[in-house]
This record gives structure tokens, sequence and C-alpha cells, in this order.
């Protein structure tokens, strides 16, 4: 399969570009010692990873990925989740990493013309410091965090949002991602969607959600871009 003329490429942050389940893991189980509730294993932490801080928190609080309605009162999830932003800031990433060749391939694209946006569901206030620490701060055209709008993925509006601020349309556009959040606000948008297998997505091959193409590597997803688009 091929691509053409796209010029907007809308990036994931955690799980496509960078592994920071550790450090989402430390201020997860600090919450949770501060509440005086158990603490769970990375493993099982990765797999509530990618709708943002709010359900997060909340999984945590009840120890599984479906969070049942009246499971938390809101007052108890607003407090929670003050303390893991306490602690998130507090760890300030110090264990996240980027893939490899992640680094490499973001400066190859960006150097051959493609415009770069990030699209993620991380509170905004922590995006900036992250893409400081590798240098990538003016890679980006333009930066969504999950609480810029007022929905976040799946939702397409982040991603619409970024093709109208860019002036490009969703067909010059590709969404890539490592989970079905940011595969199905790419399919929501009408854009074609690139999948990574190896971020975080509870579980699920990414190959299930029927995104354009799918990689395991970046390297090979940015030699697949740069062959393929015309």
């Amino acid at each position: 399969m091929t691509i053409d003329n796209k010029k907007l490429l809308i990036f994931d942050f955690d799980g496509t570009l960078i592994d920071s389940v550790p450090d989402l893991a430390d201020a997860t189980n600090a919450m949770l010692t501060t509440l005086g509730k158990e603490t769970y294993p990375i493993d099982i932490i990765r797999n509530w990873i990618g709708n943002g801080s709010r359900l997060l928190v909340e999984r945590a609080l009840v120890g599984k990925i479906e969070v049942t309605e009246g499971a938390l009162t809101i007052e108890e999830a607003d407090h929670a989740e003050q303390l893991f932003f306490a602690a998130y800031t507090k760890i300030g990433g110090s264990k996240t990493v980027a893939y490899p060749d992640v680094d490499s391939g973001l400066k190859k694209l960006h150097a051959a013309g493609y415009t770069l946006a990030l699209v993620t569901n991380k509170p905004i206030r922590f995006v900036p410091k992250i893409l400081q620490t590798f240098g990538w701060q003016d890679l980006f055209s333009e930066v969504m965090g999950g609480d810029s709008l007022p929905t976040k993925k799946p939702d397409p509006a982040p991603l619409l949002h970024v093709c109208k601020a860019l002036n490009v349309s969703a067909a010059e556009a590709i969404m890539i991602g490592d989970s079905r959040n940011d595969i199905l606000a790419g399919q929501n948008a009408n854009m074609d969607t690139l999948g990574l297998s190896y971020g975080y997505n509870y579980g699920q091959d990414i190959r299930d959600l029927n995104p354009t193409e799918a990689f395991d590597n970046f390297a090979d997803l940015v030699a697949w871009i740069m062959q393929t688009n015309t």
C-alpha cells in the first residue's frame, strides 16, 4: 500500500515516541501510597495508560481497566488526580526515554519537508518540558495535549484542529500512533493511519484496528513514509 501527497504527520507521544511508563507507574504508585492503597507492578499499570491522566488515576483506584459508573465520586477522583500530578511533577521524567530511532527519524522527516505535529492525551502542562529534554521543541508546528480541547482522542477534534491551524486538509495528513485511541481518532477524521506495535494498546495488536499500515519499529515506519509518499 502507498500514500500520496501527504504534507502533515501527526504523532502520538507516549508509547509512540517515548516510553514514559516507568515514570507514570512511579507517580501512580506514589499517589496510591499517599492514599493508603495497594500499589501495582509496572506491567499492570502499562495497560491503564493511553486515555489521559484522569482515567489512569481512576483505573488505579479501582484496580482494573474498566471503571464502572459510580465506582468513584468526583471528589475522590479529583483528589487522587492532584496527588498524581504532584508526584509526576516531582519525578520529572527521570526514567522516560525515546524509543530507538525516534530522534533520528523525526529529524529525517522534518528535514525532508514534512510538517510534524504532536497530539497526545497527556495533560499539556507536562509536554513542553519533555520535548525540551529530547531537543524536539522546534520539530513540531503544533502541539496538543489531552486537555487542550474539551475532547481528546479517539475523538477526531484535536486532529482536525491541527489541520485547520496548519491549513492542511485531512486527506493530506497521517495520524501515527501505538494505540486504538490514535487509530480511531485518525479514522474518525478520515485520515490515513500508521500503527506502531511496540507501545501501549491494552494488550491488543495494533493491526486488529486496521490502520493503513503497521510497523514493529520506528525506523521501518520512517523508511516507508520516505519511500512511498510521492
